[in-house]
């Protein structure tokens, strides 16, 4: 089969960006084959760059979330590398920028500004809580968002709340920020209308509380921190192998009838009252528990794990993060690819979403200020006006190493 064009090919998007939520929908957008120009402050550049330099000298979160991206140095605080970032938006389909509150106003970037000059451009602002209310001026990162949307106070065990161990805060905006992307270019194909789009960290999160929102909005009852457990469901935790352990979730009466049948060869307890339902299994949770702990045991995990498979009753190793990455679907599935970075070639995992027809490009991750000079040119500069810009420290430029 000949490959289709990446989706987005011929569509540009400008983005003033740093951290996560951000980076991660236009990185969605530059994997579907959008341009994506990146522009940073020289000296400095995003935020994430300085987090660590665990990945051959590169940040571990830059890596992740800016490959395919081209890096444009400018300093928005001169007014010359303002209008030079006005220029570039100009001529680009989409600009999302998740600076602190108001301070695209005040840069001559916000939303108003720019689509009454450009109807058709799409504009996407990331915020913490989005504009109006009381808190739409506070400043916001992951663990904040966490904590106000009720995330952390039911993450961790019944001793100790914890945030998650990912930013769930900023991953859940930058996914929808890129999907309203895509909703709002398909709607402009339509209508030649470009759109206005605010994405809250803070919506963003609740939203993805479905369940215990409105378990408490129904109950009155503030949901239990249960580990690895849930709530509404047993058997549902971590269990005892006799040398390890392995998580055990069972959802329906028919999953309870399969492991007590095929994998722990105790028919005589399906039909045990305290475990006949899940309500009941709920109800008896510490019972229904320590039954299941004990029948794992006498299992290795090797052993427990074939069993729960072959009968189809849902069931995992607790794997590392080491053991994620060295995941056998992932490598008989080919899903690891090679990207640059300033500093050395790493591995890079395909995006989720598989085209039969379609291969993300995984472009590179880009120096500070890699792209400066080819975008400025590419804007009419003369070289000599180019050359002015840089020594006085509007724009900056670096080449690869």
């Amino acid at each position: 089969m000949t490959p289709s064009p990446h989706p987005l090919d011929g569509y540009t998007v400008v983005a003033v960006e740093q951290a996560v939520a951000a980076p991660l929908a236009t990185r969605q957008l530059a994997d579907l084959g959008a341009r994506v120009i990146k522009v940073e402050r020289p000296g400095g550049g995003d935020l994430a760059r300085g987090y660590d330099h665990v990945v051959e000298g590169t940040g571990a979160h830059f890596v992740w979330l800016n490959r395919g991206k081209e890096s444009l140095a400018v300093d928005l605080k001169s007014a010359a590398g303002r209008t030079l970032v006005q220029r570039l938006i100009a001529s680009a389909d989409v600009f999302v920028q998740n600076l602190a509150p108001g301070a695209a106003q005040r840069l001559g970037l916000g939303a108003e500004q720019l689509r009454a000059d450009h109807p058709e451009l799409v504009t996407v602002a990331l915020s913490g809580f989005g504009p109006g209310g009381p808190y739409s001026q506070r400043k916001s990162y992951d663990m904040l968002i966490q904590a106000e949307a009720g995330l952390i106070s039911i993450t961790g065990t019944p001793e100790s709340a914890a945030k998650t161990g990912i930013p769930t805060a900023d991953i859940a905006a930058g996914m929808y920020a890129a999907q309203s992307v895509l909703a709002a270019l398909l709607r402009r194909s339509r209508t030649g209308e470009g759109a206005t789009i605010d994405v809250s960290m803070l919506e963003a999160t609740i939203e993805w509380m479905g369940y215990p929102m409105y378990a408490r909005m129904y109950s009155g009852v503030e949901p239990e921190r249960m580990g690895v457990g849930h709530t509404a469901i047993a058997p549902y935790n971590t269990y005892p192998a006799a040398d390890g352990e392995v998580l055990i979730g069972v959802q329906s009466d028919n999953g309870w009838r399969d492991l007590m049948t095929e994998v722990f060869d105790r028919p005589d307890l399906v039909a045990d009252p305290r475990f006949v339902t899940n309500i009941a299994r709920v109800e008896n949770r510490a019972a229904c528990d320590a039954l299941v702990a004990e029948l794992s045991a006498r299992f290795s995990v090797a052993e427990l794990t074939a069993r729960l498979a072959a009968a189809g009753v849902p069931a995992a190793q607790l794997n590392g993060v080491g053991g994620a990455v060295e995941h056998p679907q992932l490598q008989a599935r080919d899903r690891w690819r090679e990207v640059g970075t300033e500093h050395s070639r790493v591995p890079a995992l395909l995006p989720p979403a598989t085209f039969a027809d379609h291969e993300p490009p995984m472009g590179d991750v880009p120096a500070l200020g890699e792209h400066t000079v080819a975008i400025l040119a590419e804007l009419g500069m003369p070289e000599a006006d180019i050359s002015a810009v840089l020594a006085a420290g509007i724009a900056a430029t670096v080449r690869r190493g």
